[in-house]
């Protein structure tokens, strides 16, 4: 392993959005390794809200002020990619006990393909166990507000993409909805 890369780690996801959660994760394993990738996946099977332009401009935004962190996009088999970047390290979130399930399989797999990659699992903070891209995307989509999921460009970039009347506060919403009903 070189020693300019033995502290350095890989963080992957789609992050379509990303969310508070998965910004709660950067930060930490930027404290934890002199080098942090966040790499946005290309993802075939997923049909994402926002394009991968879009994804990697919203993690560089949300990320900018990290200087030890870079965003990269991938696709293909992460362990692949980690190879290329000569990572040795994937950080990966758990939210609930349920992730951990899907996470332990994905780690095993990873490590039978490449031995000399570790899977680092950090928990989430329990203000954010809840949250997920799928939820918020559904929340965004149905008009419900994401200010408190997702940090500020993000919550930007929903309202452009979906309107701004599709992300408003919901006292607002049921007002207008009131008043509609007045007419």
């Amino acid at each position: 392993m070189k020693a300019h890369n033995k502290r350095a780690a890989i963080y992957a996801g789609t992050f379509d959005p990303l969310t508070l959660g998965h910004l709660d994760l950067i930060e930490r394993a930027a404290h934890i390794f002199d080098r942090l990738i966040v790499a946005v996946a290309e993802h075939s099977r997923k049909n994402p809200l926002f394009s991968m332009d879009e994804r990697l401009e919203l993690a560089r935004a949300v990320v900018r002020k990290l200087p030890n962190v870079e965003v990269d996009r991938f696709s293909g088999l992460l362990v692949d990619y980690a190879r290329a970047k000569d990572v040795h390290v994937l950080v990966r979130g758990l939210r609930v006990f349920s992730d951990f399930e899907f996470e332990f399989k994905m780690a095993l797999t990873n490590r039978a393909m490449t031995p000399d990659v570790e899977t680092l699992f950090l928990m989430t903070k329990e203000d954010y166990s809840f949250i997920s891209s799928s939820t918020v995307r559904e929340v965004a989509e149905l008009g419900g507000h994401t200010e408190q999921f997702v940090p500020a460009a993000v919550h930007v970039a929903l309202q452009r993409k979906l309107g701004a009347a599709a992300v408003v506060a919901p006292a607002q919403k049921r007002r207008s909805q009131r008043l509609a009903a007045d007419e």
